[in-house]
């Protein structure tokens, strides 16, 4: 079935589509909405984006987004080494700081594992976060992944894979909702659940 958009906006709306959560209708909408604002404004959005791909890298220790070889959490030498918080995303490190109860490092395994998806162990920065722990002193590790399921398998392998070096292994107390995602969290809810972590391997 032919498209009934000219050429230009059909291509847009494609690829506003590939962006995760973002449907066919809100494709369509957001498609809309850029070709009825001014060009100015346009511009801004495109140059953001341009300059945040272009600047924006990842942590080579715990691989949060970064300016530097290092983010600001990493530099910051007044945090705990001996504990480190396990999270799928950077954007979960924002929703655990505003809680204000975490003072530990973070390590971003950059996604969950999901085999209908084809990610895998392989695929994620496991074998980073195994290879930090004798160097930096890490005595605990939080596993933080997302109440879903692709979060909790993840938990498991991860619990499963460093609960034999000797490590406490925890993970966030069931304050969040199953099938939820952290950045979604209230800071609240969040809190209780890193104050209430529970050993991520029952004995």
């Amino acid at each position: 079935m032919a498209s009934t958009y000219t050429q230009p906006v059909q291509v847009l709306i494609d690829e506003l589509g590939r962006l995760p959560g973002v449907g066919p209708k809100s494709a369509q909408r957001i498609a809309f909405h850029l070709l009825k604002i001014p060009a100015d404004d346009v511009a801004r959005l495109a140059e953001a984006i341009t300059v945040a791909k272009a600047k924006v890298r990842f942590c080579e220790r715990c691989f949060n987004v970064a300016e530097d070889t290092y983010c600001p959490i990493c530099k910051d030498e007044s945090r705990d080494n001996s504990i480190v918080c396990v999270v799928e995303e950077s954007r979960d490190i924002v929703a655990i700081e505003k809680t204000g109860e975490f003072r530990g490092r973070y390590h971003v395994l950059l996604g969950a594992m999901s085999p209908l998806e084809g990610i895998g162990p392989e695929q994620l920065k496991i074998r980073e976060l195994v290879s930090r722990i004798g160097p930096e002193g890490i005595d605990e590790v939080i596993l933080c992944t997302n109440p879903n399921t692709e979060g909790e398998v993840t938990a498991m392998y991860l619990a499963r894979l460093l609960k034999p070096i000797g490590l406490a292994v925890t993970r966030i107390a069931s304050g969040l909702p199953v099938g939820g995602d952290l950045e979604y969290a209230d800071e609240l809810t969040l809190g209780r659940a890193l104050e209430g972590r529970r050993s991520a391997l029952d004995d």
